[in-house]
């Protein structure tokens, strides 16, 4: 099975189309949170590799890595919203970066916390560093630090895939109600995968988002080579 998956050029691509489409059709069926296509979508992905045998290298090569190359312009296109309410976040440019400044300070708490109760390995704390921001910056980040970048965006993955399902639930226990503070609260800590389910919240929330994880991403490139020193 594995041989027939690696002679064809487009297997990656089509699984995770094709598992996407269908985690759509059930999150259209039920309505729940917690059918966010993106996490069944991982789901379909990991469940047909790990029964047919096939490596994710294999995978990989086979169409996904086209869909990783799309990543960032992906990314970029979410500054659409943020466009459309500029006026609105020049106006509260004080709070956006207060709000990104303390998310990232609280992140980096949990980090140097789980280092100390955990009694962690140096390039195990700073593979964590940088899971909260966008896979674009933070893989490159962990390589440069000395972390392990495939942990790195492994953790990115799931921190953006809990964001997304979530954040509304939370949002909600802490009866957080202005759309500035829900956008910033979701795109500080779930980077792209959480800014997708903002952006279904309105407009503001989405833009609020997307500003978010420019802010929280050079927020972390400036303070994650300093909590690195810890480590040391």
């Amino acid at each position: 099975m594995t041989d027939f998956f690696r002679s064809s050029a487009c297997f990656g691509l089509f699984l995770s189309l094709g598992s996407f489409q269908l985690a759509r059709f059930i999150n259209r069926r039920f309505g729940r949170e917690v059918c966010n296509p993106l996490l069944f979508a991982t789901i379909f992905c990991g469940a047909v590799l790990l029964l047919t045998g096939t490596d994710y290298q294999v995978y990989y090569d086979s169409g996904a890595d086209i869909l990783e190359f799309l990543l960032t312009p992906a990314t970029i296109c979410l500054a659409i919203p943020l466009y459309r309410q500029f006026a609105l976040m020049k106006q509260n440019a004080g709070a956006v970066l207060a709000g990104c400044a303390a998310g990232v300070a609280a992140h980096m708490l949990g980090c140097i916390l789980m280092l100390v109760i955990f009694r962690m390995e140096g390039p195990e704390y700073i593979t964590l560093l940088p899971k909260s921001i966008t896979t674009a910056i933070g893989k490159g980040l962990s390589e440069e630090l000395g972390g392990y970048p495939a942990i790195t965006m492994a953790t990115i993955m799931v921190t953006g895939l809990f964001g997304a399902v979530a954040a509304p639930a939370f949002l909600k226990l802490f009866r957080v109600t202005d759309p500035l503070a829900q956008g910033l609260a979701i795109g500080t800590s779930s980077h792209a995968a959480g800014t997708s389910r903002a952006v279904e919240l309105g407009d503001i929330q989405g833009a609020a988002s997307s500003l978010a994880i420019v802010v929280t991403g050079l927020l972390t490139v400036a303070a994650a080579p300093l909590c690195a020193m810890l480590a040391g």
